[in-house]
């Protein structure tokens, strides 16, 4: 996935959204992303870059019931995880999310499942409202809710920027996560990386 060399200025109708950085997604959770918590350090300088310019930062999170159906005890594909109010569902302990940080919870009722940060919620009525137009995007994991949150968020019309270095996939299957960022570019996402942007 080439990245584009041009260095990038964050300006207004930008926002950072970061994408389920929970326990249960990182080494040790019922859900672990392989090297999840790598991101977190990455996440941290975007997330104070946009701070700094007073631009607007979204975190979703899964934010399950105990009997949600994408837990295999209904027969859904998954380990419980990320019950709401669980240690599990709490943002990365290392993850510094600044003081305007708006958290969006998502699949947040049983019988209905979310990958994407938009279904089901006020993300894009929020965005919306700030006027964003272009949105960077990391976090966990590359081949499920950021693949689904890039998705609606092109199909919405918004620009988006993929951080390549703060992304981590599950890979099921071991191509999962090139899969994903393969189709993330075909929608039009544009990859980028903490090198390009400028200071």
């Amino acid at each position: 996935m080439d990245i584009a060399r041009e260095k990038l200025s964050l300006r207004p109708g930008d926002a950072l959204i970061v994408v389920d950085v929970q326990n249960d997604f990182l080494p040790g959770g019922t859900l672990a992303v392989p090297d999840g918590d790598a991101v977190v350090p990455v996440l941290n300088r975007y997330a104070a870059a946009f701070a700094a310019g007073q631009f607007p930062i979204y975190a979703t999170r899964d934010w399950h019931p105990t009997n949600h159906c994408s837990f295999k005890a209904r027969g859904g594909p998954w380990p419980p995880h990320c019950v709401a109010n669980s240690n599990g569902a709490a943002f990365a302990p290392g993850l510094k999310l600044p003081a305007q940080t708006v958290v969006i919870s998502k699949a947040t009722t049983a019988d209905k499942d979310a990958y994407s940060g938009f279904e089901g919620t006020d993300l894009d009525a929020r965005l919306r409202a700030q006027g964003v137009k272009r949105v960077f995007v990391g976090g966990l994991a590359t081949d499920y809710c950021v693949l689904n949150t890039v998705r609606d968020a092109r199909k919405l019309g918004y620009d988006v920027l993929l951080l390549t270095d703060a992304i981590r996939a599950v890979n099921l299957k071991p191509e999962d996560g090139q899969r994903a960022k393969d189709e993330m570019r075909r929608l039009g996402a544009k990859p980028f990386s903490l090198t390009l942007l400028a200071a």
